[in-house]
């Protein structure tokens, strides 16, 4: 089993930009992305926080990710 990568929102948001991923609106600190695929998912960003595995895990679900693909596309 891989374990999870510890990363910030910021960089997460240009991993999932990688996987096709686009923004599709801001509301406050949170970042509402959509594939043309259809999946959505939303990251929150905050300055310097670094996500913890429980909500890292439900972003990788919503986006149907491993954390493997993750870590290649960081």
């Amino acid at each position: 089993m891989t374990t999870l990568p510890r990363i910030t929102g910021k960089k997460l948001l240009k991993a999932l930009n990688k996987a096709g991923f686009d923004v599709i609106r801001v509301k406050g600190s949170h970042y509402f992305l959509k594939h043309p695929d259809g999946r959505i998912t939303v990251v929150p960003v905050h300055q310097g926080e670094t996500f913890g595995p429980g909500i890292l895990s439900q972003i990788l679900k919503d986006v149907e990710m491993s954390a493997l693909e993750l870590k290649n596309l960081l």
